[in-house]
Parts: C-alpha cells; structure tokens; sequence
C-alpha cells in the first residue's frame, strides 16, 4: 500500500466514515457512546483498520445530505447507494451488498404487479432522495412520485393521504403491511438497491484501494460474516 493511499483516505490521521443511519439494515443500533453499529459501521473500521489508522463516523439522517456533503471535505469515505446522480462527485467500489425493492399496496387495489404500477393517475408514496426514490425518477413513464422525508414519512403519507403505492425496501415493508389491514406486498422488484463505499472523486489511489479491500472483503467471506454478525433479514451479497 502506498503513502498516498493512507493520505487520501484519512488525511487528519481518521478515517472519517459517513454513515447513512436511515438505512436500518445497515445501521442496527446505536453503542453507548452514540456511535452506529452494524454492517456498515464494521466495513468502515475494518476498512480504517487495513490501513493502520482509527476510526470516527460522520452519521446523517438520510442517504441525500450525506452524497451532498461529498464536495465538503467533512468525510472520507461513505456508505451509500451507488446511482448515477451520486457518481458526479463520488468515486464507487463495486456494491458490496444488495437490498430488493418493491410495492406495497391496500388490499382493494386493482394493482396485482410492478409492472401494473407505472400507469396514468397512479401516485406513489417515496422517501425524498433514496436511492429508489432516484431509479424510479429516472425510469417511471406515467406514475406520479410524491415525495416525504425518510421512509417513515413515505409510510404516513401513504397512509394519510390514501396513496396508491409504497415504494420501499422489501425488509421495511414487511413490518409495514402488517400495520395496515388487507395490505399486500408486491411480488418481484422494480430495482435492487446496491450498497457501496464511496470516496470523493479526487481520490484516486485511495478509490482504487477501496475496489480492491471491497472485492477481497465479497470474496473472503468478511460480508457474510458482517450480516450474521448483525443478523439482518433482507440483506444479499452483491454479485
């Protein structure tokens, strides 16, 4: 490893690790002192510990102020969805996990499957800026997104203003149609939301190192044994 792999990646002597703590996969739970824990956070320390320095994480309430904040210095690397809106300014690893996503919708509805979804007049309960709130803006031709901020939001709103669809991670969903009577969850996915490790995108060799800690870390084995660890339901290995 090269000295200009350690001096991208923790520049203050830290790994600054930006944590998304919306994603309740990824982050479970919370330590004494307040800092995350789960998958993600343990890829980030392992990540720091490969390269002989400490950790500290940055967390943010949701997936879009923390891509935002990647031309502001304040983090190293980020664990986030790739998409495309995100690649401007930051440098992605192959995923290193993936999450289903899907529908939900009330059990009177004329709509049986996704593809039945993307229709005139149709109107669709989203969180703000999730990774699939931006695939469906990208690939929905008729539907209408209305947005909420996080996916509890996305939740009530559906709820409260009588929406025609969910949109949401399988895993979330799950615990949501038991909350409303006669609901159903969709079969299949319109998308698969692909967790990653992102760097700024000046950084090259430490993007490069990121690549190949996260290929290593899918191939031995560290992935699976992170999900265990924390058992989580709805997590996959990234193909």
């Amino acid at each position: 490893m090269s000295n200009n792999v350690v001096t991208e990646l923790a520049p203050t002597g830290t790994l600054r690790a930006a944590i998304n703590l919306a994603n309740f996969l990824l982050v479970s739970s919370r330590a004494d002192n307040g800092d995350p824990q789960g998958v993600a956070p343990d890829l980030a320390a392992a990540i720091a510990d490969s390269l002989g320095v400490g950790v500290s994480y940055v967390p943010f309430e949701r997936p879009g102020p923390l891509a935002d904040a990647a031309v502001e210095g304040v983090w190293d690397i980020g664990l986030i969805a790739v998409e495309p809106a995100r690649a401007e300014h930051i440098e992605f690893t192959e995923p290193y996990v993936e999450i289903e996503a899907t529908y939900l919708v009330s059990g009177d509805s004329d709509i049986r499957t996704i593809s039945e979804v993307d229709q005139p007049g149709v109107r669709i309960a989203i969180a703000a800026r999730s990774a699939y709130d931006l695939y469906l803006s990208r690939n929905l031709q008729h539907a209408e997104l209305i947005r909420a901020e996080g996916i509890d939001g996305s939740f009530d709103l559906f709820v409260g203003e009588g929406l025609d669809a969910l949109a949401g991670l399988r895993p979330r969903l799950l615990s949501d149609v038991v909350q409303i009577e006669n609901a159903r969850i969709l079969d299949g996915r319109f998308t698969a939301v692909r967790q990653a490790v992102g760097t700024p995108s000046d950084r090259t060799a430490g993007a490069a190192y990121l690549r190949d800690f996260v290929a290593e870390a899918k191939a031995s084995g560290l992935i699976t044994e992170l999900i265990a660890r924390h058992q989580v339901d709805g997590l996959l290995v990234a193909s």
